[in-house]
């Protein structure tokens, strides 16, 4: 049995659809399993605590969801071209993960979502990568292969699954087919790199 962290960060619950579609993606291979995690805001004014569980959503991340997985996917709105302040400042405390070597040699992949047509998903994807590669993780992405990507009109692109939200616009149906994707081929690539 292999477990894949979902982790993500959500403001407005686009990046969250997409996080619950890499889920159904990764329980669909059979002996993997999906675990679903976000990260709590970040106060620009002072020091503020997050309550330990969240009202709604997914449970917080923790360190030990990180050294646990067998395989991670990473998600955030792009802001600016780059991923959210609440993901980056969990990401910036994952030292002693790196440290340790827990994540090295394991599968990862990206995903993302914005409010406008042309803001930033592909290097806000690159910057997510980033963190996985000093991490010493697999970044996987996504290949042509996948009809969706090749036929889509919204959001998607080799780097990861994409959604372009403008106007609260839903997923498309190639994005949903593009998040399954992913998370089917991270689980089966955690399986595979576990049993050899």
């Amino acid at each position: 049995m292999v477990n894949i962290l979902i982790l993500y960060y959500s403001r407005n619950g686009s990046t969250a659809a997409m996080a619950n579609l890499i889920a159904r993606g990764v329980e669909a291979v059979k002996g993997a399993e999906a675990v679903l995690r976000t990260v709590p805001e970040v106060s620009a004014v002072c020091e503020k605590t997050a309550a330990t569980i969240p009202a709604q959503g997914a449970v917080y991340a923790s360190l030990d969801d990180l050294r646990q997985c067998d395989g991670l996917a990473l998600g955030s709105p792009t802001h600016f071209g780059n991923m959210a302040a609440p993901l980056k400042y969990f990401i910036d405390n994952t030292t002693p993960v790196w440290f340790s070597g827990a994540l090295s040699g394991k599968p990862a992949g990206v995903f993302t979502s914005t409010g406008s047509l042309h803001g930033g998903q592909e290097s806000t994807l690159l910057s997510m990568m980033l963190p996985l590669l000093h991490h010493g993780m697999l970044v996987m992405g996504l290949p042509y292969s996948e009809a969706a990507l090749r036929e889509t009109t919204t959001g998607g692109t080799p780097y990861g699954p994409s959604h372009s939200a403008l106007e609260q616009a839903p997923l498309s149906e190639h994005e949903k087919q593009l998040c399954i994707a992913l998370g089917t081929r991270l689980a089966t690539t955690a399986l595979s790199l576990k049993s050899a």
